[in-house]
């Protein structure tokens, strides 16, 4: 999970992950150039509609709140790391 967090496209992911995670960052860091061909990518991956309706409001939601965190100068946590920062877990319980 912390390799994913750090960087995806190093991750040991099937080729469905592997396209739901290019589909997240295109839908997150490009939208206005997300297409149907982008949709049709997902299908091809086994995606049925609803799966790729819940993964567009999933990664919707999460763009949505960073920006009201991010417009409010929310600060993170500072009980937590942040998961690309973990190695195993073990950082998290040692903080417990």
């Amino acid at each position: 999970m912390h390799q994913l967090a750090a960087d995806w496209r190093r991750a040991d992911l099937p080729a469905a992950d592997r396209a739901l995670c290019a589909f997240a960052e295109k839908l997150s860091l490009d939208p206005r150039n997300s297409t149907a061909a982008d949709v049709d990518g997902l299908r091809e991956h086994g995606f049925d509609d609803r799966a790729i309706h819940d993964a567009v409001q999933i990664i919707g939601f999460f763009n949505y709140i960073n920006r009201v965190a991010d417009a409010l100068g929310v600060e993170p946590e500072t009980f937590t790391k942040a998961w690309e920062k973990q190695k195993n877990g073990e950082d998290r319980k040692s903080e417990a």
